[in-house]
């Protein structure tokens, strides 16, 4: 694994000429982002991000904290916060930025520990790759929750990406859910290509938890088909 977006977080962080990260979807052109955007402070998240840390609690996981933002809010204000992320150039860029407890490690490797909140922000569903793979991490993440914990997790329902016939029907894939796509990223004339990454509208994570025994709850819509989740046993 390359890891160009682990590597183009440790750029920003270090100083090291970082440039823009290109990305681009099964179902999208390419796309342009700023490194900038993900070391950005409480007041410049969305709603939907300020929403989820708002409502934080106990004993927390950050699942793909990439650089860290979130989990350093949570930090200072005095939460015990654990931040995983599988990109090893992400967790030492956390660490750089005074994270106590960070480290690379995959969620379904998570083991021996119990948490009061899990949070999965910035499209939290996405690690879970596809629809079939849901229920695997729904298992995982329902193990690893305190009794009276909580899982809050943010999507967007992508259907607004597919064009839209003259009765108001979506031509959509036959073969797959909707909400799969592949992402590629480019970063400093290198390529990744085609990891899977999973946007869930909020009827089908619905029925994906209660399928694995768990409750959920619609907290926050956004402007743009997106929305907060609260996942719970």
């Amino acid at each position: 694994m390359l890891d160009l977006f682990g590597k183009a977080i440790l750029d920003y962080q270090t100083n090291n000429s970082p440039e823009d990260i290109i990305t681009e979807t099964s179902i999208s052109e390419t796309d342009e982002m700023t490194v900038a955007y993900l070391f950005r402070k409480y007041n410049e998240m969305p709603k939907i991000e300020q929403k989820a840390l708002q409502l934080c609690k106990g004993k927390i996981l950050d699942v793909g904290c990439g650089a860290g933002s979130h989990s350093l809010y949570l930090q200072e204000k005095g939460f015990d916060i654990t931040s995983v992320d599988i990109s090893e150039s992400a967790i030492k860029t956390c660490q750089l930025r005074g994270l106590k407890n960070a480290k690379a490690q995959n969620i379904l490797e998570l083991k021996d520990e119990k948490f009061d909140t899990i949070l999965l922000l910035m499209n939290g569903t996405g690690i879970f790759e596809t629809l079939k793979e849901t229920s695997k991490y729904l298992q995982k993440l329902k193990s690893l929750l305190c009794n009276n914990g909580q899982i809050l997790i943010d999507s967007s329902d992508i259907i607004y990406m597919y064009d839209q016939d003259d009765d108001g029907s979506y031509s959509v894939p036959a073969e797959n859910y909707y909400g799969e796509l592949t992402f590629t990223i480019h970063y400093k004339n290198q390529t990744e290509d085609n990891f899977p990454w999973l946007y869930l509208d909020y009827n089908t994570l619905q029925n994906a938890c209660h399928a694995n025994g768990l409750q959920c709850e619609l907290l926050f819509e956004g402007n743009h088909f997106d929305y907060l989740a609260r996942i719970f046993k």
